[in-house]
């Protein structure tokens, strides 16, 4: 549940940064890489065996897709509600049966399906009154849905070497990885300001420590040793959590088609949940 309460921030401090969705995403990447750093050396010097290609090459691309995922997730804050950000961008699972189908030839059961259609219907709903708002809304939701992609390819290619792999070097190569991605990306868009950085630094070191290190730092330490249907229960937290916040912090008040499509996705991720327990 700590995992959860610290994840749920991210929206938050992202929304009350001042600057370019690239550099919050690059920064927040940065600072992560940095607190986990030390734990990988440590773990280095317990003698542990030295990653070989088979490791290295999955974890940069897991690195590359991370950075993808809070590019345009972040983005998305910019555009649209934290609410429908958020609820949007929890659909990772329904992108994951998709490429699981795709590349593991993993099929899946009716019900199954039939969650997956519950909740395409709830993202349909939430874009349709964000569209009602204006276009930009609707960009923003599709950010989001982006962002919900770049995630179930980042946690597909990295379930093939996290069993493998120390906890600290698994973090620190993946996050490194990820944050030189969006070091380059960010300065060629002219996204590292530096007046932007100083008034924003202390949210960029909150979301490193708690939705980076807390957060995916833990989730990623709990499917190592809690089953995975269990993490993935309690990630539909995350969405009602963050609205709440937004709520209370931003005014952000949930209309009707945000309530109601909400409320369909997470019954429909909770459907595709319980099917992946029985299979």
């Amino acid at each position: 549940m700590g995992a959860i309460f610290a994840v749920s921030w991210g929206s938050i401090l992202a929304r009350l940064c001042v600057g370019a969705p690239l550099g919050i995403a690059c920064w927040r990447l940065v600072l992560s890489t940095a607190l986990v750093a030390p734990l990988a050396m440590m773990e280095s010097r317990r003698a542990a065996p030295p990653l070989s290609r088979r490791e290295w090459v999955p974890m940069g691309l897991a690195g590359v897709l991370l950075a993808l995922h809070f590019a345009t997730w972040i983005a998305s804050l910019r555009y649209t509600s934290v609410g429908a950000s958020v609820l949007l961008v929890s659909t990772q699972p329904i992108f994951g049966i998709a490429l699981s189908k795709i590349f593991l030839r993993e099929s899946a059961s009716r019900a199954t399906v039939a969650g997956v259609v519950v909740s395409l219907a709830g993202t349909a709903l939430i874009a349709g009154g964000d569209l009602a708002l204006g276009s930009g809304h609707l960009v923003g939701d599709l950010l989001a849905l982006a962002g919900a992609a770049f995630a179930a390819a980042y946690f597909l290619i990295g379930r093939t070497v996290r069993a493998r792999v120390p906890f600290g070097a698994y973090l620190a190569v993946v996050y490194g990885a990820g944050a030189c991605v969006l070091l380059v990306a960010a300065a060629a868009a002219g996204d590292l300001d530096r007046a932007a950085f100083r008034a924003d630094w202390s949210w960029y070191l909150l979301m490193a420590v708690g939705p980076g290190v807390a957060g995916h730092g833990l989730l990623n330490w709990s499917v190592r040793r809690v089953r995975a249907y269990v993490v993935s229960a309690a990630l539909l937290g995350e969405p009602l959590l963050a609205t709440l916040y937004a709520w209370m912090i931003f005014g952000e008040r949930p209309g009707a088609a945000l309530a109601g499509g909400g409320a369909l996705v997470v019954i429909g991720l909770a459907l595709v949940l319980r099917a992946t327990l029985r299979d």
